[in-house]
């Protein structure tokens, strides 16, 4: 329990940087720049027939064409747009979700913490795919909003859990029974000294839970119920080259490995926050 306790800023940052953190840091910036970019620029119409069918990687198209004659490059910058937009989004949704079901079970009396405990139990039993259908099969129709939102959901359960955890630890401690004697508001608590403790180990699970929401994006999309055209999800792009993987792989092969390395460097940027939040690890 004592290791929740808050360190100093400056034990918490001396040293050099851990260098999955780094490395981490360079993949998913690096993707984001990409992302960013095509809010402004991409080499070609993505929703334009820009050459022939499958033509292979040339100086005018870097990952050659699909099946329509689009250019693969573009549709890719799109793709990651679409799913660190969907990433963030959910991390939001299921963040503000989580920790608010969290803090309150944390803070309920027993009979009603337990049942927080069992709803969440059967929710996290659900795979968090399975869920996120649910809801947009449920919903009007498949849009980047619902995906979004579906995926958001899907996730808080097992933020929530862990929000519940980690907060009942950090009320056990003697120091928040001594702010409650001398008359803190829970709001307070909560703030000054709940959040603050538990803070760097939710940040390593939500970022764990970023990777998870776009991999979980890109499947909605392979299935039909994630983001629809003409936006380019890899998911969608997926989709669409497994008819022609034979004749024409890098169409298969080009958004599969955008996506897994995006996942990786999402991974590896869990594991140096991670590092950085524990001094022991760090150390080792």
């Amino acid at each position: 329990m004592s290791d929740l306790v808050s360190l100093p800023a400056t034990t918490r940052t001396r040293g050099p940087l851990p260098r999955a953190l780094l490395v981490g840091l360079f993949i998913v910036g690096l993707q984001l720049v990409i992302a960013l970019m095509t809010l402004v620029w991409t080499p070609y119409d993505p929703s334009a027939l820009a050459g022939q069918r499958l033509e292979a990687p040339s100086l005018i198209h870097l990952a050659g064409t699909d099946r329509l004659g689009r250019d693969l490059f573009t549709l890719i910058m799109i793709g990651a747009r679409i799913a660190l937009t969907v990433g963030c989004g959910a991390i939001l949704i299921g963040g503000l979700i989580g920790v608010t079901i969290g803090l309150a079970a944390a803070f309920a009396a027993r009979t009603l913490d337990d049942v927080f405990a069992a709803g969440l139990d059967i929710l996290i039993a659900f795979p968090t795919l399975l869920i996120a259908m649910l809801i947009v099969a449920s919903s009007d129709g498949a849009s980047l909003w619902t995906a979004t939102l579906a995926i958001g959901v899907a996730n808080s359960a097992i933020v929530a859990r862990l929000t519940r955890i980690l907060g009942k630890r950090v009320l056990a401690l003697d120091y928040i029974t001594a702010a409650r004697i001398s008359g803190s508001s829970w709001l307070s608590i909560v703030f000054r000294h709940v959040l603050p403790n538990i803070w760097p180990t939710l940040m390593v699970n939500l970022a764990l839970q970023f990777g998870l929401a776009v991999i979980a994006e890109a499947s909605l999309s392979y299935l039909g119920l994630g983001t629809p055209p003409p936006n380019a999800s890899w998911g969608r792009l997926l989709q669409e080259a497994q008819a022609t993987v034979q004749t024409a792989p890098l169409g298969a092969i080009a958004p599969g490995l955008a996506l897994v390395a995006l996942v990786i460097g999402i991974n590896l940027l869990a594991d140096g926050l991670r590092d950085l939040s524990d001094p022991a690890r760090r150390s080792a």
